[in-house]
């Protein structure tokens, strides 16, 4: 796990120390070693997080003649396989580093070299003769890799605020995707929050010459459901996983494992038999995992490093939380993930955790919404329409209210994702600016078209795949692990991994008592039963609670009456909110929080000099 940064700009003057200024940013992925490599068209950095090859694993690197250089982010599980291949075709290797075969790899393969991967990955190569630069992310966006290209200059770094230290990078806010933010809780379009910076989707890569970028999708995750016994695809997932899980284990240092109560990091953790497990929670019973993770840690003989997080813990680093994350991102158990990455890396060089298994196997609580309608919906859809209205049109709440309007619709019609915090209509109010931004269910809509024959459950998990696993899950694992210069390592997202989950019809996936039902036998085998069959929390945070304490309502009050908030939003509003959530009228807290997180970005980003 490092960092890498560089420009393509033949007229700026001080490269050298351009380029010293870009790595300085992103020193925390990789505090270890730096490398930098620069010519008359050229700049690249690196920053290392040594993991293999501990001497000899520096970069940039080069092949054979110098031709080519290469600076990455990542691992390649299966490389030692590639480099036996590449080896027998004639290449001489250097090192025994994974990196090693990525420039190797292009020279045997050209771009083709993507499909022979395992692993994440965000990476560079300049081809020094032809002056071209190709460069890769990973299929499902675990690594991330961003960039902006004006007037012939190209920039990218694995972090935005890298980029930001270039000279002729504008700092502007983008606010379509502001907007956009505000219904979905992270990021969600291709262009950041920083205007003209661009994220380089997952599963694409782009080769740049003379000026021009060309973006090209190299893999497409595809479900195709296949015939077997439940018990075959019970024992293809536990054989799998556990193969899985050697291979991300590869290291020359010290690697724990991340752990929750939940299946996901439980059946990771159970499979690991490494040294160490960490895990977080609060001083509430209702939102600490901590006691279920010291059972099991018990059970399957591997301490367990556990910390309570205080409020005023949570609460002071949220600055800095948002700072790390280099876009705004509304999700709760980020914060949490700063926590037990920083305990972890006391520890450990790296973790394994559990992330990706709830979009491959059909893991969220949701998925289990066509299921608990399909009755109701074999209703005539304009029966079902006009049920919908008449009930919208009655002013107060009712049990089976939200049933009626959300079983009115097709999937493609309610579903955005995990979160669905403003509605058009109601960010449209909230928001004193206008923006172009697309309505969410248009922004989806060319996702849902390419699975359009597929079942609503898999409709569900496709679009997750596309949005809310690189928008909100991967980013907030990659950078709140590398706030703390820990690498995190995901065995669940591994295209082997994949390939099995793609091939399991939906009723072993999700069904009306559980979700995710074929992995969590296949947990089962590894697990006690109470924690294979536990429902999912993820990392629960109170924020419902505190935010109706008077603390932490002022702090957020104080914010959201701010001369930012007044510039940006509709105030009175936002105390609406507030107030009715702090009254208990309705649980506003995701929605209050989604607004008081974009406000404590913005200052980290335009108005703190201590930081920028």
């Amino acid at each position: 796990m490092c960092g890498f940064c560089g420009f393509i700009d033949t007229n700026l003057e001080d490269k050298d120390l351009v380029l010293t200024d870009m790595m300085n940013k992103i020193a925390h992925r990789g505090p270890d070693s730096c490398g930098k490599y620069s010519d008359d068209s050229i700049g690249m950095g690196f920053r290392r997080l040594s993991f293999l090859d501990l001497s000899a694993g520096a970069q940039p690197l080069y092949n054979e003649d110098g031709r080519f250089v290469l600076t990455f982010n990542g691992e390649i599980y299966n490389y030692q396989d590639i480099r036996d291949k590449l080896i027998t075709a004639g290449h001489v290797f250097k090192t025994h580093s994974d990196s090693e075969v990525l420039i190797h790899g292009y020279e045997e393969y050209g771009t083709d070299l993507l499909s022979y991967l395992r692993g994440m990955f965000a990476f560079v190569i300049w081809d020094k003769q032809e002056k071209t630069l190709f460069g890769a992310r990973d299929f499902f966006g675990i690594k991330p890799f961003y960039y902006t290209l004006f007037n012939d200059t190209f920039v990218y770094a694995s972090e935005i605020k890298s980029i930001l230290e270039y000279p002729h990078v504008k700092r502007e806010l983008n606010e379509e995707a502001l907007e956009t933010y505000l219904t979905f809780q992270y990021s969600a379009l291709p262009e950041t929050f920083f205007k003209d910076i661009f994220k380089l989707p997952p599963a694409h890569f782009f080769v740049l010459k003379e000026g021009t970028m060309t973006i090209t999708r190299y893999w497409e995750p595809t479900f195709n459901e296949t015939d077997g016994t439940l018990e075959d695809f019970v024992d293809t997932i536990d054989i799998g996983m556990k193969e899985s899980i050697e291979a991300h284990k590869i290291s020359d240092v010290e690697v724990g494992c991340f752990l929750s109560s939940g299946v996901d990091s439980s059946y990771v953790a159970s499979c690991f038999n490494g040294d160490n497990t960490f895990t977080v929670g609060f001083d509430n019973e209702n939102y600490n995992e901590i006691s279920y993770a010291k059972e099991l840690s018990k059970e399957i003989n591997i301490p367990n490093k556990h910390k309570v997080i205080s409020p005023e813990e949570y609460w002071n680093v949220l600055p800095k939380v948002q700072y790390h994350m280099d876009e705004p991102l509304a999700d709760p158990s980020a914060v949490a993930l700063y926590f037990v990455s920083e305990l972890a890396s006391k520890h450990v060089k790296g973790v394994l955790s559990g992330e990706g298994a709830d979009e491959l196997f059909g893991g969220y609580n949701i998925y289990k919404e066509p299921i608990d309608t399909a009755l109701y919906r074999k209703l005539p859809k304009a029966i079902r329409k006009f049920l919908a209205s008449v009930a919208t049109l009655i002013p107060f709440s009712f049990k089976g209210k939200n049933f009626l309007v959300r079983a009115s619709k097709d999937i493609e019609e309610r579903f955005v994702g995990n979160a669905y915090m403003f509605s058009a209509q109601e960010r449209k109010s909230l928001l004193k600016i206008k923006t172009s931004a697309k309505d969410p269910f248009e922004l989806v809509k060319p996702i849902y078209d390419k699975v359009k024959n597929k079942a609503d459950v898999t409709k569900m998990q496709y679009l997750d795949m596309h949005m809310w696993l690189a928008g909100d899950i991967l980013l907030k694992a990659d950078k709140m692990s590398m706030a703390h210069s820990l690498e995190l390592r995901v065995p669940f997202l591994d295209k082997k991994i994949f390939e099995i989950a793609s091939r399991v019809p939906v009723k072993y996936k999700v069904n009306k008592e559980n979700t995710k039902f074929a992995m969590r036998l296949a947990a089962k085998r590894n697990l006690p039963p109470a924690v294979a069959n536990k429902k999912k929390l993820g990392f629960p945070v109170p924020i419902r609670v505190w935010l109706r304490e008077d603390k932490y309502y002022n702090i957020v009050k104080e914010t959201l009456t701010g001369s930012v908030a007044n510039k940006y939003f509709d105030t009175d509003n936002l105390i609406n909110l507030l107030d009715n959530h702090y009254n208990g009228k309705v649980d506003n807290s995701r929605k209050i929080w989604t607004v008081f997180m974009f406000l404590i970005w913005y200052k980290e980003y335009f108005e703190c000099p201590s930081r920028n």
